[in-house]
């Protein structure tokens, strides 16, 4: 938020400041805005038909502005003149194609370069940003023709606080090992990149020697973090989020870091995570991580508060560490517990709750499907009466040698649905009996398998044609009494067949759906 108040000002700044001929500074005033710039910068601003940028700008201009030019090339030596430049704001040039080495280096003063929109610029030369001791803020964005930033491009920048490379035409991630900033709170950006695939090891290093806040690598093309990827660094967060075909995070990815507490691998294809930093995570995001079915063992997750992940099942594995650890010193659950803070933090600081979503519900319930031992006979009973009832109605409706009649066929079809749902009641009763106390062990197995869709295809099928079939039973027997004295109007068999083959149609179409995309069996298989 703060840096983008500071963007808006500076922008506000350059639109107040008045465009002048090369070689002149902003010496009158265009209403508040001018006066503004005025007060706090002296200004130069290219016109747009500027084709280059002119040497002989004054060495007291503190703010340079280049932006909707034809200035095809920032050169080397152009600005090291400008002793007091503070801010260089580099936008909209559509014909920039490059940035030459040292372009920008050895400027002491200054503070912020915001290079962005420059659809044409494709590299960025050797030294371009190098001794720049007072450098806090330096932004390329929205250059998707970029693609080459010079191995030596970045180099001593002490104060460097804030460094956004975003939607680029990057292929390699940049080289970022001589900043060598000291800055508290280092924030590295480096997003909307689809052609970056791999972080690479040691590319961190030396960014910062301070904690860096947070490693912002969302929504690249990254496939692989490599081993020692954050090797040598101290760094609070770091979001990978999006880059959905991340598959491997090396295991020693984080070896010789220190001091990660939040990680987010949300919208990714990870299903694993490095076991080496999780004691020190306090908030792990992971949602829509479809592929991370199975958590390394929770005690690992020692000062875990926050988890937001894809399955419910796996906060209810997080429920029971709680439980555990609470019932591991019983003491801790006594509200005078709480009354000796001593006591507390010595035995009990581990029973704190972790706060987890999504939480567990009906249909992904923790222990065991059916909540309780009534519902657990119960179910067992009907699905037995529902298998036994039905199958002797369909063998003795079958297996008479009397004539088959509509009203018989008719209901040969609804023992048939009723025989699929008392199916359907035996699965979700057998998962009950062998998952019972511990389902959330077998949850994402269950629902991602070809049970959980078997069982879901069952329940609609025979729900769907239990009802048509009842529909047409009713209005068959409605048409029987009505035209009762009419035997021309009878309904007859093939006329019931080709009812009752639209109603198999129906019900099949409407099962298979969930099982092809539409919607899904995975949290209503029961």
């Amino acid at each position: 938020m703060m840096r983008g108040t500071r963007l808006m000002i500076m922008l506000m700044v350059v639109n107040g400041a008045i465009a002048s001929v090369p070689g002149s500074e902003v010496d009158s005033e265009a209403g508040f805005e001018a006066s503004l710039a005025k007060r706090t910068v002296n200004s130069y601003r290219l016109r747009a038909w500027a084709t280059e940028i002119p040497s002989n700008i004054s060495s007291s201009i503190q703010h340079l502005v280049v932006t909707n030019t034809k200035v095809s090339v920032i050169p080397q030596g152009t600005l090291s003149g400008l002793q007091l430049l503070r801010r260089v704001i580099i936008l909209g040039n559509n014909i920039l194609k490059s940035i030459d080495p040292f372009a920008f280096a050895n400027l002491p003063q200054l503070s912020d370069i915001l290079i962005s929109e420059n659809l044409a610029l494709e590299s960025i030369g050797a030294f371009s940003f190098s001794n720049l001791p007072e450098l806090t803020e330096l932004t390329i964005t929205n250059s998707k023709n970029l693609r080459s930033i010079h191995p030596d491009a970045f180099g001593n920048m002490m104060k460097l606080q804030y460094l956004t490379i975003t939607n680029t035409g990057l292929s390699i991630f940049p080289d970022l090992t001589k900043i060598s900033s000291t800055a508290f709170d280092f924030l590295f950006d480096l997003q909307d990149n689809s052609g970056i695939t791999r972080v690479p090891p040691n590319a961190f290093r030396g960014l910062c020697t301070q904690t860096i806040s947070e490693i912002r690598l969302n929504r690249n093309g990254i496939k692989e973090v490599a081993r020692g990827a954050f090797n040598g660094t101290k760094l609070k967060r770091v979001y990978l989020k999006d880059n959905q075909e991340l598959t491997h995070i090396n295991t020693n990815a984080f070896g010789r870091s220190s001091g990660l507490v939040v990680l987010d691998i949300s919208q990714t294809a990870i299903s694993s995570l490095p076991h080496n930093i999780l004691g020190g995570l306090h908030i792990l995001i992971a949602e829509s991580a479809f592929h991370l079915k199975e958590l390394p063992p929770l005690q690992l997750f020692t000062k875990l508060q926050q988890a937001n992940l894809t399955y419910s099942s796996h906060c209810c594995a997080f429920k029971n560490v709680h439980r555990n650890r609470t019932r591991w010193n019983p003491l801790c659950s006594l509200p005078e517990a709480r009354d000796n803070i001593y006591f507390y933090r010595d035995h009990c600081s581990n029973a704190t709750a972790i706060t987890c979503s999504p939480l567990p519900d009906e249909f992904t319930p923790c222990e065991d499907v059916m909540s309780t031992t009534f519902l657990r006979i119960l179910i067992w009973i009907i699905s037995i009466l529902t298998l036994l009832g039905n199958g002797v109605v369909l063998l003795v409706l079958l297996g008479s040698r009397a004539k088959l009649t509509v009203p018989r066929f008719l209901m040969c079809h609804l023992a048939f649905a009723d025989l699929c749902m008392g199916v359907y009641l035996v699965v979700i009763a057998s998962v009950d009996t062998i998952t019972r106390g511990q389902y959330y062990n077998h949850a994402i197995e269950w629902q991602n398998g070809p049970g959980c869709n078997a069982a879901g295809f069952f329940t609609v099928f025979a729900s769907e044609l239990s009802v048509f079939t009842l529909t047409a039973i009713t209005l068959e027997r409605w048409h029987t009494i009505k035209y009762a004295l009419r035997l021309d109007c009878k309904i007859r068999l093939r006329h019931a067949c080709l009812i009752m083959s639209v109603g198999w149609i129906f019900s099949s179409v409407a099962a298979l759906l969930p099982t092809v995309g539409v919607s899904s069996y995975s949290k209503v298989s029961f």
